[in-house]
């Protein structure tokens, strides 16, 4: 299963504060992570992301479209960055997270979704058939 693994943003980070703890060491731990990641063949894409300050959203209501501009909050509700894995399970998931070194070096939080895989939306649409 592939899974989403989403480094959720920070006050910090969403005001362009690079908090102390960023250190060289933090960022190897973190490059040796991803390494880990590699050689099992569990890391499909990773990425930090941009402030909201730099990003958009497009509202939808109906057939109207609105662009809202950046920053949006609150910054607990946004994503600084992720991970695309694909792994046997979410247990495997989790395991790989527990081992992860804290990506914001403040308390901080990483979520794991499951992707709809094309099977999954395949079996939804025949049992909306039945």
């Amino acid at each position: 299963m592939r899974v989403l693994v989403l480094v959720k943003a920070t006050d910090a980070n969403e005001n362009g504060v690079t908090p102390p703890a960023w250190t060289r060491d933090m960022l190897e731990a973190m490059g040796r992570f991803n390494d880990d990641l590699r050689r099992a063949g569990i890391l499909l894409d990773v990425a930090g992301l941009a402030s909201s300050a730099h990003g958009r959203r497009v509202v939808f209501d109906g057939e109207e479209r609105t662009v809202v501009d950046g920053p949006f909050q609150p910054a607990a509700e946004l994503v600084a960055g992720y991970w695309l894995w694909q792994v046997t399970d979410m247990d495997e998931a989790v395991a790989w997270v527990r081992r992860c070194p804290n990506p914001i070096p403040v308390p901080s939080v990483i979520e794991i979704r499951p992707l709809h895989e094309a099977v999954d939306l395949r079996s939804a649409r025949a049992e909306d058939a039945s």
